[in-house]
């Protein structure tokens, strides 16, 4: 299991310091939601946040963009060098032609689902792209409740990816804690991303990060 956690949950004041502390705890990626307050109601961080996010990791950028004018926010996070870059399928009318550009740049593309939306719709991409994200919350805030359905959804997803013969990975996003890793391991989940699980563990984001692994 990969663990990617979410600076939405960091001390955006001491920024620099929580970014290099889960990569010293063992993460694996380093989560970055992206908001423009019109895809979600929420606004979070642009290119100069990013960039100070990537001088402090030494561990890869997984930029999760949740907006509007996708190709537009591709371009922006492009010069980062992230591993992956993700976009909702609800909000691309053109998912082939923004797959392609983002391998074109050298980075993985990757398709995120939200809660309500079927595996199904994107079938015929999977061998596209090198990820799916799944959200296991409504996406816009942290600190939510895990949406258990998510579970079956993977098992679903897991089973067209097989179907399809590609090695796309999992990565469920939301709400993702000690308590139902074991379930989302089991469905084929290979990334999981959580924010307030590792940054307010009471014991620390090194137990966090190994207590998810």
């Amino acid at each position: 299991m990969r663990v990617a956690p979410s600076i939405l949950s960091a001390d955006f004041g001491n920024l620099a310091h929580d970014v290099q502390a889960i990569c010293d705890g063992g993460c694996d990626l380093v989560h970055v939601d992206v908001m423009d307050g019109h895809f979600v109601p929420n606004l979070t961080i642009g290119p100069v946040v990013v960039d100070a996010v990537n001088k402090a990791s030494t561990k890869p950028l997984d930029i999760h963009l949740m907006v509007e004018n996708n190709s537009f926010f591709v371009d922006l996070f492009a010069p980062y060098n992230p591993e992956f870059i993700s976009f909702h399928i609800e909000e691309e009318k053109h998912p082939h032609r923004l797959i392609q550009k983002i391998r074109s740049l050298g980075i993985r593309p990757a398709l995120v689902l939200n809660p309500h939306t079927p595996v199904e719709t994107i079938e015929f991409l999977l061998e596209d792209v090198d990820m799916v994200l799944l959200m296991s919350v409504n996406p816009g805030f942290g600190g939510q409740t895990f949406i258990p359905s998510v579970i079956e959804k993977a098992i679903g997803l897991k089973a067209l990816i097989e179907k399809r013969d590609t090695e796309c990975l999992i990565e469920v996003d939301g709400g993702v804690n000690d308590k139902n890793i074991k379930a989302l391991c089991d469905a084929g989940v290979d990334i999981v991303v959580a924010g307030s699980f590792v940054y307010k563990h009471p014991q620390g984001i090194a137990t966090a990060i190994a207590s998810l692994k």
